[in-house]
């Protein structure tokens, strides 16, 4: 087997390869050379060329997302690193193993003027889990240079690290790092990174390793529940007749079905869960904003809950937020093994299992049911609501809110959803989704600069499953060179719905239909795939109204040649008023 001569190279491949990294990323370079060598040599390794380090680590990440496994993307040294900052935040918020390797020249080739040259060192802060800089190898000890022939820049720290490697030596070190690392991506759940110094020459091979790495296992943490938790959190529950449970988004399977069926047999418990909490339970409340929108403040008080349990990713809805920020619970819990963030402003118990163990260990020992009327209530309340909504649809013109409801519907079983930012979420939340798809979207940071890129991530790691994208013109066009990419596979779907701008902003205060709203708000714009789509080799079709959606959606998601893009034209001028007037309808 062909291996790059770098001792470094050779121990950061080969611990990835003993932990199980088996999908790396890699945009071209010079500096990671070695790496790109060592990686695509090695038939262990799943390898995908991607130019841009943007979207190859967001193509990255959804394929972590898929796989729940740690996954690697590889870049040269300089600017290219700082492109990855937008995928690493959503891994960081979003709980995925995403590990940076990136290549960096020596110490005494930094800040003197070379190009590709910036400070790489711990580049990402607060933004991961752990960062390391890993030490240059040593030349042959005989040819160790003395003192006076070291480069004058380097300080004395510097002389040091290459004449007695500290208190160990510089491969021990590296590989202590680069095991921590690697462990902490998969313990932890989020993005590491690694910066890999090496010196010239870069394209020199072996046949042969010249180092044998020592692994060091991930050791499995408990997720056991204190007693005196348990007994708090049960006396608090036994005597409460309001409780919400509030899901954001989740993995599939996150709770045993026993558990959710327990839950909905409580009359005393009502269960509002956001469209990726992809957890499916009788007599939940998948539509949040279309629940609380319209309630009155009297109504508000008494949909306040006495306890809300929160678990899953962070919360889509405002809605839901801005009411338990203003109608706050007299307990949250928020269960979570990593983190519970104060979202309402009166968290007091962060509960550091999983939702599964918790509830398991949880809900066998509460003692008795308490007699509500809680979910009964809003269970009236929301049926009403339904009723409202298909009546309002059935009036309306063509319209993203329309639109929504006709592709939402026309997705097939058993498809992985992978919704865009902006609107295209937000309008997602407000209907209930086929329980039959797994639904996504990068809400760590909510930003739409990768959606594309994890969507394509998302259905090369699950070829099992049709992976479709339903997402907004900005958010596609944004994203555009995330079809510069070689790995999508023939049954991966696209559908935009172009407004032709940021249509969100209309629903929000402004003033609309003035030049300085459209230019610096909504972004007009007048651009569409077409030309995108021939451009990479993708089918393309455009549909401007209802009889022609429905017409184009029958043949949309059958087998084809090459990937599909369906673009869908709203009339933006109308599409914010619709969306208004739905909340003052269903009331």
């Amino acid at each position: 087997m062909t291996y790059p001569k770098i001792p470094l190279a050779q121990t950061l491949i080969e611990l990835c390869k003993s932990k199980g990294v088996k999908h790396i990323v890699i945009s071209p370079g010079s500096r990671n050379a070695p790496l790109t060598i060592g990686f695509t040599n090695d038939p262990f390794f799943k390898c995908y060329s991607i130019v841009d380090e943007r979207c190859a680590a967001f193509f990255a990440l959804g394929i972590a997302q898929q796989l729940q496994e740690a996954t690697a993307v590889v870049c040269t040294s300089g600017s290219a690193l700082l492109n990855y900052f937008p995928a690493v935040a959503e891994a960081f918020y979003s709980n995925i193993p995403l590990v940076v390797l990136s290549a960096d020249r020596p110490k005494h080739l930094i800040g003197i003027g070379d190009g590709q040259t910036i400070i790489q060192k711990n580049v990402f802060d607060k933004h991961v889990l752990f960062s390391t800089d890993l030490k240059l190898d040593l030349k042959d000890e005989k040819h160790i240079p003395s003192n006076e022939h070291l480069p004058v820049l380097m300080n004395l720290e510097d002389k040091f690290e290459r004449l007695l490697g500290l208190q160990k030596s510089i491969q021990s070190y590296n590989e202590e790092e680069i095991n921590l690392a690697i462990n902490m991506a998969v313990m932890k759940k989020g993005p590491v990174h690694i910066n890999v110094p090496f010196d010239e020459p870069l394209y020199e091979t072996v046949e042969n390793l010249s180092v044998s790495p020592k692994t060091i296992e991930v050791t499995a943490s408990q997720h056991n529940v204190e007693d005196y938790i348990l007994q708090s959190c049960l006396e608090e529950w036994d005597v409460a007749t309001k409780k919400m449970i509030l899901i954001g988004a989740c993995q599939p399977n996150t709770v045993e079905q026993k558990w959710l069926d327990e839950i909905a047999d409580d009359d005393s418990i009502i269960v509002l869960k956001e469209s990726t909490s992809n957890i499916h339970l009788k007599g939940g409340f998948p539509s949040i904003d279309q629940l609380i929108a319209p309630l009155t403040d009297e109504e508000k008080e008494e949909l306040r809950p006495d306890i809300l349990i929160t678990f899953g990713g962070l919360i889509v809805s405002k809605k839901v937020k801005q009411f338990l920020r203003t109608y706050q619970p007299k307990h949250h819990w928020h269960i979570d093994r990593k983190i519970a963030n104060d979202t309402f402003f009166c968290l007091d118990n962060h509960i550091e299992t999983t939702p599964n163990h918790f509830f398991e260990s949880f809900l066998p020992k509460v003692q008795h049911y308490v007699k509500s009327h809680y979910k009964p209530l809003w269970t009236e309340v929301k049926a009403k609501r339904v009723e409202k909504h298909k009546a309002y649809l059935s009036e309306i013109p063509f319209s993203d809110l329309k639109v929504f409801n006709t592709v939402l519907k026309s997705i097939p079983d058993a498809n992985i959803l992978q919704v865009g930012n902006s609107s295209a979420i937000r309008y997602t939340q407000l209907f209930k989704v086929n329980k039959t798809l797994e639904v996504y979207c990068n809400r760590g940071t909510s930003g739409i600069d990768g959606c594309t890129s994890t969507a394509i991530g998302c259905a090369v790691a699950r070829p099992d499953k049709p992976t479709v994208l339903v997402t907004g013109d900005l958010s596609f066009l944004y994203d555009s060179n995330a079809l510069w990419n070689n790995h999508i596979p023939n049954n991966f779907r696209i559908i935009i719905v172009n407004n032709e701008g940021g249509g969100i902003f209309r629903i929000l205060p402004g003033h609309k239909n003035t030049e300085n709203f459209d230019t610096y708000f909504e972004t007009n714009h007048k651009y569409s795939a077409e030309h995108l789509c021939k451009m990479y080799g993708l089918a393309y079709e455009a549909v401007s109204d209802e009889a022609k959606l429905e017409s184009a959606l029958t043949n949309f998601y059958s087998e084809g040649t090459k990937p599909k893009v369906l673009e869908i034209f709203t009339p933006k001028k109308v599409n914010d008023k619709v969306l208004l007037d739905y909340f003052e309808y269903i009331k």
